[in-house]
């Protein structure tokens, strides 16, 4: 959702059924242009002496193609597309099918150098002709792009280099192939599929337009002012940010947002941080950001007055979309963030539901927010449980991980009838959770935010 939209969202049992049946509309939305090149290349003409292999080599490349096309749309963040399943879903999901779409890609020369070595020269950039340098051009942009996004940090590529190169790898990827596919021909042939083609790139024109140029229009006009930065413990710092001539945002509690500081909302250092304040705190928002390399590293430094953007909010890691008779929460470091929205949140409404909150730190000097969470234990109906991975000396408490031996000592009588919100590191939550689903907690039960979504 949207600043403009206005009220953040919340789930009922209708509302679920609600977001269930979009999320339905929507995924088959999804398949059906997914498959629709490939009945475009099933009822192509192709010249006479063309087998199955062939054929299907081509309809493959098709799927692909129509895969790729079709990020553009999980990267532009319609709250309507996004909202069922939630941004980060959304966007772990372009980056799972991104392998998928490469393995339909190079089946389709793959398969027709296998059935036919002699066809082995269209591999060749000096000898093939501009067609299959098209294709080409959009298979290496593809592996470049795939590459540079999985290994970034190894390249020691900074986040806004790595935006501005994968936008223009993706753009290289669809551009090239489509050229490919009209310097072909016969696939295009004729009034109606060739209109689909046309209407198909201008659908992939207009979700970079949107992505790039009409969403930041619309941030722009809704400015946002630094009005303080205060370190925590940790290398923590809470951002305070009020709105500039508007009413702000209104957010479930646990959701994120993508912040733009000292920059045009044109630009393209952006970076999602989760609320930490009360959903039901008006006219200024905070952030809990850890330092931990390029933007964040800089945060301690920004001085109040400094303007700012929020695109947001996005998100379904709330406990309003995930009601139950009792929350369990399970943060790693930073991870503590939504949790603290969540647990703000609970206490300005005067929620009396039993809460646990197993928070993991490396050493007690790690603890960020421990003093208000000692202050939340008061107001709320919540046990603390902190756990230690380097424990100082006369340490009492849980130490080490997070593991089946903790969560027996501390989730009490039937913990499959509690809710459970887990952040931070993704061994972590990977660990944890598998004890869960161990001691009998159904999947359904259990919800997970992700660290990094870029």
């Amino acid at each position: 959702m949207t600043p403009a939209d206005g009220e953040a969202p919340t789930r009922s049992p209708a509302g679920g059924a609600a977001a269930a049946a979009k999320g339905s509309g929507w995924l088959l939305m999804y398949l059906l242009v997914g498959v629709t090149p490939l009945v475009v290349a099933v009822t192509a003409n192709p010249p006479p002496g063309r087998g199955f292999w062939l054929e299907l080599s081509v309809g493959l490349g098709f799927v692909g193609l129509s895969l790729l096309g079709l990020q553009f749309a999980t990267v532009s963040r319609f709250s309507a597309v996004t909202a069922p399943y939630g941004l980060d879903v959304v966007l772990n999901y372009h980056r799972m099918i991104s392998f998928v779409a490469l393995g339909f890609v190079l089946a389709h020369p793959a398969i027709i150098v296998i059935q036919d070595p002699a066809l082995a020269e269209i591999l060749n950039p000096v000898t093939a002709d501009w067609t299959a340098r098209f294709g080409q051009t959009s298979i290496l942009a593809l592996v470049a792009l795939i590459v540079t996004s999985v290994w970034r940090t190894r390249f020691r590529l900074p986040y806004e280099a790595w935006r501005v190169l994968h936008g223009a790898l993706a753009v290289t990827v669809v551009v090239s192939a489509l050229i490919h596919i009209e310097r072909v021909g016969y696939y295009v042939d004729g009034f109606w599929k060739r209109g689909l083609w046309i209407l198909m790139s201008a659908v992939f024109v207009a979700l970079l337009v949107n992505v790039y140029l009409v969403q930041p229009w619309r941030l722009r006009r809704r400015r946002w002012e630094i009005v303080s930065v205060e370190a925590e413990r940790g290398g923590v710092w809470t951002l305070t940010l009020r709105p500039l001539g508007h009413e702000g945002v209104r957010f479930s509690p646990g959701q994120f947002a993508w912040l733009t500081i000292d920059r045009s909302p044109f630009a393209v250092r952006e970076h999602p941080f989760s609320f930490s304040s009360s959903a039901d705190e008006h006219g200024t928002v905070t952030f809990a950001i850890k330092e931990a390399g390029d933007f964040t590293s800089t945060v301690g430094r920004l001085r109040p007055g400094t303007r700012a953007y929020l695109d947001g909010p996005y998100g379904v890691f709330s406990y309003e979309r995930n009601e139950g008779p009792r929350f369990v929460f399970v943060a790693g470091g930073i991870g503590i963030s939504p949790v603290l929205s969540m647990l703000r949140t609970l206490a300005d409404r005067g929620d009396r539901r039993p809460c646990l909150l197993l928070y993991a730190n490396e050493s007690w000097q790690d603890v960020a927010y421990r003093d208000e969470l000692t202050d939340l234990e008061e107001r709320l109906h919540l046990t603390v449980v902190h756990v230690l991975a380097e424990p100082h000396d006369g340490w009492t408490g849980e130490s080490g991980l997070i593991d089946g031996a903790v969560l027996d000592r501390h989730l009490g009588d039937h913990p499959e009838r509690a809710r459970y919100f887990l952040c931070g590191p993704v061994p972590m939550m990977d660990g944890v959770q598998a004890a869960l689903l161990a001691r009998g907690v159904p999947a359904g039960h259990l919800d997970l935010e992700l660290f990094d979504l870029v």
